[in-house]
């Protein structure tokens, strides 16, 4: 077996093993572009190894979703796809694990009128509505990982010899996910044990505040009462854990929705709609955004924090340190999986009712009412940096060091 087969078996492994958690007897829905067919195959087959009852591969295309913004009538991007998400929504009432390979060309949508995108982000939003509410508050397994297409590949090495870029980003893939390790389980373990350290710590904490310091950024952020500090694994409503991102190197918890003051810059590129908007930065007054700017797309952001009402409220607050795999990798993925594990960021729109104490038994209305921002839309944005530093107040009214030029103080 080729090296190249092995790397990708053991990935296979952990997408099953680490990430969706697979069950025996559990129906699994595995969604995917037709460019990560052979690890899709690899992943249905370690499925029906782990005991799976059946395997659901639901496949797209980006040369058909291309062609949908270019020729479709305008009158389709208004259409909720019910169809496709009441599917969802009753496989995932019925237990059903949900992988996701994510391989989308973040260039895809260059040139696409920006009012076809956001309508489309809006109905499926909408129709998802549900489903959402049920994943965020961890009521099904569900794992988010990546596999290489030509466009993406293009987009992160633009500089290597064409033929040589697919390659060149599973390698980088295979690295980041530990499946290059000679027991990628074990690597596994360690990390989300390290992980889980670093939460159970602020956990402790109950930090007040939080207040973020750095070039172009002086922000503060209130913690809700009660907040929890989650990373790694999570545990689904039948109490069994998985992992939702591959890789992950983030610990993270909801802010207070109305407890956010100040400016914040992003440090990273943000691939969003099939755009790319970068140079950006967000001021906000008493939770809400009252002023955004981009040095590119900036259109294409404010569409973004127009969506709904929560839009303009941080739904979730995540500390990743400056010295990360990925970051140390000196690549930028335009892919928010990687560029989010790479740097502390923020993220507009929904929050995650588990990140306060039984917050996944609480309605919406008592999430709210906890301080927990609602939103149809949760769209992660990079502000780490290795000048970056975050102070943590206590009850008592001191401030601790919880960052320092970027990475952990503790």
């Amino acid at each position: 077996m080729s090296d190249f087969k092995v790397k990708l078996e053991r990935y296979a492994e952990l997408i099953v093993k680490i990430g969706a958690n697979v069950q025996p007897g559990q129906t699994v829905v595995v969604n995917a572009a037709v460019d990560a067919a052979e690890l899709v195959r690899s992943v249905v087959r370690k499925a029906y190894e782990a005991g799976a009852y059946q395997v659901k591969v639901v496949w797209s295309d980006e040369t058909v979703t291309r062609l949908r913004y270019d020729m479709a009538h305008e009158d389709a991007f208004l259409e909720e796809p019910t169809w496709s998400a009441g599917e969802k929504l009753e496989l995932a009432r019925a237990g059903a694990a949900s992988i996701t390979i994510m391989s989308e060309d973040p260039d895809l949508l260059k040139g696409v009128p920006g009012s076809r995108i956001a309508n489309n982000q809006k109905t499926a939003s909408k129709a998802l509505k549900e489903y959402r509410e049920l994943s965020r508050a961890f009521k099904f397994s569900w794992s988010l990982s990546t596999a290489p297409s030509q466009g993406w590949a293009d987009k992160v090495f633009p500089d290597a010899p064409p033929e040589a870029r697919i390659g060149l980003l599973w390698d980088a893939i295979f690295k980041l996910v530990r499946a290059d390790r000679e027991d990628p389980i074990a690597a596994w373990e360690e990390h989300l044990a390290n992980l889980k350290r670093r939460a159970d710590t602020l956990n402790a904490k109950q930090y007040r505040q939080l207040r973020y310091a750095g070039p172009g950024t002086d922000l503060t952020i209130a913690l809700p009462k009660d907040h929890v500090w989650l990373g790694g694994r999570k545990q689904n409503a039948q109490g069994v854990w998985f992992v939702p991102n591959l890789p992950t190197e983030e610990v993270y918890t909801a802010p207070h929705r109305d407890g956010v003051s100040g400016t914040v810059s992003s440090t990273k590129p943000l691939s969003y709609a099939g755009k790319i908007i970068d140079g950006f930065s967000f001021t906000f007054e008493g939770g809400q955004v009252a002023k955004v700017t981009a040095a590119q797309n900036e259109e294409t952001l404010t569409t973004l924090v127009d969506m709904d009402e929560g839009a303009r409220y941080l739904g979730e607050v995540a500390l990743v340190p400056h010295r990360s795999p990925i970051s140390d990798s000196n690549l930028l993925y335009y892919k928010t999986i990687f560029d989010e594990n790479a740097s502390c960021h923020l993220a507009i729109g929904g929050a995650y009712a588990s990140c306060v104490q039984g917050g996944g038994d609480l309605s919406q209305e008592e999430l709210s009412a906890r301080g927990l921002n609602t939103s149809i839309v949760h769209t992660d944005f990079m502000v780490g940096s290795g000048e970056l530093d975050i102070f943590g107040l206590t009850e008592d009214g001191r401030e601790e060091p919880v960052f320092v030029k970027g990475n952990w103080a503790f």
